[in-house]
């Protein structure tokens, strides 16, 4: 079998291409200009290396009639081709229409021919839900031209396209209309800022101004409908080779429309900002006609006012209109062919966090820039970082390289830190592994020998730690617990500090970062091992500061407040307590490199320390009250938990401690 395809560097054509390798002994002929050649390769490095040798890059341009194939190709491969897979396209609302028309009309009219020119087997158009405009109901998938109303040159463009294929083809055909595409539900990779990514900065802003657990009031604007790009691609592969579907189109959606404030809240609750708890119904309440909600989102007398508003955070005017849809999606054919064959979209909110996280690390174009001052500190500065595999350490790493810096990536796993390095890389970045069990003593002496042989090193984050939450009463007969919790917080990072500083004090300078936690202020129930083994390196980072004064090396000590990463998912209690992201905590240890500070405290953390000293047993009556209410976790109680609900959260109990307490777990 032969596969011909346009498309195969973008988001779908990407993941299409995967499928189709994987699935299929086909033969795959990529459409790329010559000047895109590159990076098409590498693309094709990534995919397995026994598929390689069946993938064939074809020089073209979807600009050029035919697409620019050269005429001794299409005589040779002539009667050859059975599935041609049209994917290039313009997907953007606030593109020109002159950009529009060039892309997604003159290119599938180029498409057309070099099918007709090839004789493929079947035409497989990647259309859109966008050729429905605003139609108003359900909008099945023998539908086309209902003299619907098409309110941007890319509808209109769109439409055009799906025409083309339909009425100047020659070629049997098959029509897929995927709705709004997010990335990969399983990795969350995505390309572009689209669909709900606006949001994103918003939810950033929000967070950052208004604590999590404050409820919000928002209009109910409508429904839109939103699947993941590997259901996309799944969904064209299988349909593409069921026999008797040509002549048709397919609606690759949601079966159930998902209203625009469950989606935003879907994010906002992966984000931790405030999510929608009531929204109003503006047809229900009746108090303003539909026609002047047009007028406002949508007029172009109030054009200006609109970018007012929108173009600070982002989001371009065309799309403000368009984030309700008007029409709903029957797609009973898609979904009766798809179904049999397991093929479902997953619910937004099974991946929503995935989403937000490959976009608040890599796609945010606020977050991968670091301040001035980070910059100046970090340029060629050498800098050793503890737990780099994940969370906190890998973000520190992240902004390290982006600001200029070298991380060096320090924790047990080679393969993990390797692929953090190759993050860094493809960013432009440089990052050195070196994998060491910091609980051995005697391997962080052979880690510190290593580092020092090699590198000048210029700061040291000490971000590695464990965590046991279990109080005193359960934990009689486990001394062993405190002995391996002061082991890997408190001895690892002062044997390696004890290990690099002579080199840094030789060297004229140096910055040691100690991430510590905010219970060493708040002192909260049930982490006596852990603030305990804290609370010794907060105080040995603060002695050794005043010592180092005259050697100019400072030693901060960042006492975290709780940060959501993979080590407080155990305790599901704290599903419900605000938590920064690892990027947030990252900037406190940017923050303690740049300002060399003696301590960075949160507010809460503060206060806490001043109640503490003030109100000592109104301190500890306020906590026993959350003590009581949040039990063990499950790991903790072992067999004595009833049943699974010792250890969970959720109670109304629990949300109100969780918000009135706010802040002072770790």
């Amino acid at each position: 079998m032969s596969i011909f395809l346009t498309g195969a560097t973008g988001l779908i054509g990407r993941h299409l291409v995967e499928v189709l390798i994987r699935d299929s002994e086909a033969d795959l002929h990529l459409l790329v200009r010559e000047a895109s050649l590159p990076k098409l390769d590498a693309l094709i490095e990534s995919w397995p290396e026994g598929a390689r040798d069946r993938v064939h890059p074809v020089v073209g341009d979807l600009d050029a009639p035919s697409l620019g194939l050269d005429k001794a190709w299409v005589a040779e491969h002539s009667g050859k081709v059975d599935h041609f897979f049209h994917l290039a396209a313009l997907y953007d609302l606030s593109a020109s229409a002159a950009d529009n028309a060039r892309a997604n009309v003159y290119g599938t009219r180029h498409a057309v021919d070099a099918a007709g020119d090839l004789g493929a087997g079947c035409l497989h158009h990647v259309s859109s839900i966008a050729i429905a405009g605003r139609y108003e109901g359900e909008f099945r998938e023998d539908m086309f031209d209902e003299g619907q109303e098409l309110p941007t040159a890319y509808h209109r463009t769109k439409f055009e396209s799906e025409r083309i294929v339909r009425e100047e083809n020659d070629v049997p055909w098959r029509i897929y209309r995927p709705s709004v595409v997010v990335g990969n539900s399983w990795t969350g990779e995505m390309d572009k800022i689209d669909g709900p990514y606006y949001l994103f900065p918003i939810m950033r802003r929000l967070k950052s101004i208004v604590p999590p657990f404050v409820p919000i009031v928002a209009p109910d604007v409508g429904d839109t409908n939103i699947v993941p790009v590997d259901y996309v691609a799944e969904s064209i592969a299988h349909l593409s080779q069921v026999e008797g579907l040509d002549g048709k189109a397919f609606h690759l959606t949601n079966p159930t429309p998902q209203r625009v404030v469950d989606v935003w809240n879907a994010f906002a609750s992966a984000a931790g900002a405030p999510q929608v708890t009531v929204s109003l119904d503006r047809r229900a309440l009746g108090l303003v006609p539909n026609e002047v909600y047009d007028v406002v989102l949508r007029g172009k007398a109030l054009t200006p006012l609109r970018k007012l508003a929108t173009e600070p955070i982002g989001i371009p005017d065309e799309v403000i209109g368009e984030i309700a849809l008007a029409p709903t999606f029957d797609a009973t054919d898609a979904r009766r062919i798809l179904a049999a064959a397991s093929i479902d979209p997953p619910e937004i909110e099974d991946y929503a966090g995935r989403l937000w996280e490959y976009w608040d690390q890599r796609m945010d174009p606020v977050r991968p820039n670091v301040g001035r001052k980070a910059k100046a500190a970090l340029r060629d500065k050498t800098v050793v970082v503890t737990g780099a595999s994940s969370g906190i350490g890998k973000a520190t790493a992240l902004k390290v390289a982006a600001a200029g810096g070298v991380p060096i990536l320090v924790s047990r796993t080679r393969g993990k830190l390797e692929e953090v390095q190759k993050e860094i890389e493809e960013q432009g970045g440089t990052a050195h592994v070196h994998p060491c069990d910091l609980s051995d003593l005697e391997a962080i002496d052979v880690l510190v020998e290593e580092l020092t042989s090699k590198y000048r090193i210029d700061v040291l984050v000490n971000n590695a730690g464990r965590s046991i939450r279990r109080s005193v009463a359960l934990s009689y007969d486990r001394f062993h617990d405190f002995e391996r919790t002061m082991h890997l917080n408190y001895f690892a990072p002062v044997r390696l500090t004890l290990g690099l500083l002579p080199h840094m004090v030789a060297q004229g300078g140096g910055s040691v970062v100690n991430v510590t936690t905010i219970g060493v202020t708040t002192l909260v129930p049930r982490f006596s091992a852990y603030i305990a083994s804290k609370s010794a390196l907060d105080a040995f980072s603060q002695v050794i500061n005043s010592e180092m004064v005259s050697n100019k090396v400072s030693v901060t000590s960042i006492r975290m407040p709780l940060v959501r990463t993979p080590m407080i998912t155990p305790t599901k209690a704290y599903d419900y307590f605000p938590a920064i992201s690892p990027e947030d905590a990252a900037d406190l240890i940017i923050e303690g490199v740049v300002g060399k500070h003696r301590t960075i405290n949160t507010g809460v953390g503060s206060l806490s320390q001043v109640i503490h000293a003030t109100a000592p047993r109104f301190a500890d009556r306020v906590k026993h009250i959350g003590f009581r209410v949040f039990p063990d976790s499950l790991a903790a109680i072992g067999d004595k938990a009833p049943d699974d609900k010792m250890g969970s959260q959720g109670t109304i109990e629990q949300r109100v401690v969780a918000a009135l307490l706010r802040g002072i777990h770790l």
